[in-house]
């Protein structure tokens, strides 16, 4: 069911969205060469708990996942592009690491990622994680009251095409609420003027994420972990965001 938030609400739910921001951000400058998957795992569950946040990740059983979550944070790195397990995994030179934050706030959720290469960068690398941020600046510009669902997909298939990436509609964005995941589907490829007609008070997050050279994706043996079917590398972006009549509302965004 879509359900559609007051302004009151949407105010309401401002401090989730600071404070996934705030931990995004901390966990992209503690990501380096020589730091623990586990480690920054753990700065996000000691930021959770001093926050007085709850996780949205630690007890998540979808149909896709093969167990609990069991951890607060998503750590994928290198041809891992999505829902990385953290494990004890020292991040090396040159690892290309996305990392995947969402949690409750007094009874509202923010979602939020960010990509981020450790160390010694691959022009590649860069190049793609620029184009997956463009991407999704470019879906956020789309998600305009009168607009619809399929415009905002449209602009994000729009940047990764010119940039000759292919993409993956498995996965996507989602609206967010009281739950991390709720309707409707935001896929990161679609046709404009399709789909849902956006109103002022719907929260989705958007997230736009591609890989190098394929599309194909597969589930690591830890049941959770997607990773690129030809070995290429990923990125991964995302903004929770409220639409309104005008611009959207960027309820993630980093200072």
């Amino acid at each position: 069911m879509i359900e559609l938030r007051t302004p009151t609400q949407i105010d309401q739910m401002r401090p989730a969205g600071r404070f996934v921001a705030d931990v995004i951000t901390a966990l992209g400058e503690k990501a380096d060469v020589g730091v623990n998957l586990l480690e920054l795992d753990a700065l996000a569950h000691q930021m959770i708990r001093e926050r007085g946040a709850e996780s949205c990740y630690i007890d998540y059983h979808p149909s896709f996942g093969a167990s609990p979550f069991g951890k607060v944070l998503c750590t994928s790195v290198n041809d891992a592009v999505l829902h990385g397990l953290p494990h004890d995994y020292v991040l090396a030179d040159g690892d290309l690491l996305s990392v995947d934050f969402a949690c409750s706030v007094d009874g509202w959720v923010s979602d939020s990622a960010l990509s981020v290469v450790v160390g010694s960068p691959r022009e590649e690398d860069l190049r793609l994680i620029e184009t997956t941020d463009r991407a999704l600046a470019a879906g956020i510009a789309a998600a305009r009251g009168g607009n619809r669902l399929g415009d905002i997909s449209a602009a994000i298939a729009e940047v990764a095409r010119a940039a000759g990436l292919t993409i993956n509609t498995q996965f996507g964005g989602h609206g967010v609420g009281r739950t991390m995941h709720g309707d409707p589907h935001v896929p990161n490829d679609g046709r404009p003027g399709r789909g849902l007609k956006l109103r002022p008070g719907l929260v989705i997050a958007i997230e736009p994420w591609f890989l190098h050279t394929t599309d194909e994706i597969y589930t690591d043996d830890d049941g959770w972990t997607i990773r690129s079917a030809d070995g290429s590398r990923g990125a991964h972006m995302e903004h929770t965001i409220a639409v309104t009549d005008g611009d959207p509302i960027v309820l993630t965004a980093r200072s």
